[in-house]
């Protein structure tokens, strides 16, 4: 896959490892610019890919993180740099909503651990194996994964949304329309049940 000219083996050398396990999109620009080709896979082929893709020269790891996809679950996305063509890959898989756990990337890419650590507090997606997968940014005892969709964003119902957005929610007088929730808040938000 890692060549001066480019990575226009990428797709081939991915197909020809995987075969239809690995979905390939993408396809690298001319000679000299940064294509960049998606790669994915299944959970269990994660980090043989992972360690595929650094043997041909993807050496350097840029990012990983998740999307949140529902109802089915997690996309976790891989950003890897290949120094030599200056060509990038950006490998995906899917984890399911009900059981977020994925091998971590550690072993491979030592880069990844912070990433894995935000990934897992921010979306709740377990990376096994992970040396230190402690909380990194929130505050100790916060409760959810501020990230996730479904993420209840409090604060907007506790304290009232700054400005109008609908006629009639500034309080200089003008008729009134059905009042909506802020952005973020569930419709059934704080009805008793």
């Amino acid at each position: 896959m890692s060549d001066p000219t480019g990575s226009s083996r990428a797709p081939s050398a991915l197909a020809g490892r995987y075969g239809d396990r690995v979905q390939v999109s993408g396809a690298p620009r001319s000679p000299g610019a940064s294509g960049e080709i998606t790669a994915d896979v299944r959970p269990d082929d994660w980090i043989d890919l992972l360690e595929f893709v650094r043997t041909e020269g993807y050496e350097f790891f840029d990012w990983l993180t998740a999307v949140d996809d529902p109802p089915d679950g997690f996309l976790v996305v891989a950003h890897v740099f290949d120094p030599v063509s200056r060509k990038r890959l950006l490998l995906r898989t899917r984890v399911p909503r009900a059981d977020p756990r994925l091998p971590s990337a550690v072993g491979v890419f030592r880069g990844a651990d912070w990433h894995e650590r935000e990934t897992f507090e921010m979306f709740g997606v377990i990376f096994e194996g992970h040396p230190n997968l402690v909380p990194l940014l929130l505050p100790e005892g916060f409760e959810g994964f501020p990230l996730r969709k479904d993420f209840v964003l409090a604060a907007r119902v506790a304290k009232a949304w700054p400005g109008a957005k609908e006629p009639g929610e500034s309080d200089h007088g003008s008729p009134s329309r059905r009042k909506t929730l802020p952005p973020g808040v569930p419709a059934d938000w704080g009805r008793d049940g």
